[in-house]
């Protein structure tokens, strides 16, 4: 059975579940640490389904995100403890992860921010800002906005869009991520040339 198929047949059974909402979570914890299939394919269509319960679903995904970045960070952070001297020396220099560390105490909030909305993995910014020991409270700030941006986003477009709401995303997708991630790109270089 071919994967958008299955997809469907889950997507289908979730409408009806009542564990919908804790499903959604557990969902958007996955896609943020392990499962590589962008969890809109199964949130648009199930907001469009339940349309009452449109912003529940936005939260409960991005309460997802949020567990699942600190599952990441956390794995950053002690893994990169045990394993840390041998990806420098295997992938790295010294000087190089030095200067890494130092952009990401400087720059992190913006990078976190950039990963967390471009159709970036965000498993990247959860490792990094762990391995670099980034400020966790930025590190929490940075992933709920880019995440709210995200999932209340298409929650937005489905709340106005109704029906039409899944070909709009389907068309403009791409170039509403790219307008989005833009504009944190030139607040990330504006706070440079301001600060």
């Amino acid at each position: 059975m071919a994967l958008s198929k299955k997809v469907q047949r889950k997507t289908r059974e979730l409408i009806d579940s009542k564990h919908m909402l804790k499903s959604i979570t557990l969902a958007s914890f996955l896609e943020s640490t392990i499962v590589p299939i962008p969890l809109e394919t199964v949130l648009i269509p199930l907001m469009q389904a339940k349309r009452e319960l449109l912003w529940k679903i936005a939260l409960m995904a991005t309460i997802g995100c949020v567990i699942g970045a600190l599952f990441g960070y956390a794995l950053g952070y002690y893994l990169f403890d045990v394993f840390g001297d041998w990806l420098i020396t295997t992938f790295f220099d010294e000087q190089q992860f030095n200067d890494v560390q130092q952009k990401m105490q400087a720059q992190g909030f913006w990078f976190v921010m950039t990963l967390g909305i471009a159709p970036i993995p965000f498993q990247v910014a959860m490792l990094a800002a762990g391995a670099t020991k980034f400020s966790l409270p930025l590190f929490l700030l940075a992933t709920v906005i880019a995440r709210s941006v995200r999932y209340f986003g298409l929650a937005m477009v489905v709340y106005v869009a109704g029906n039409h709401a899944e070909k709009l995303i389907k068309r403009y997708r791409m170039k509403a991520v790219a307008a989005i991630t833009l504009l944190v790109l030139l607040l990330w270089w504006l706070s440079n040339l301001l600060g």
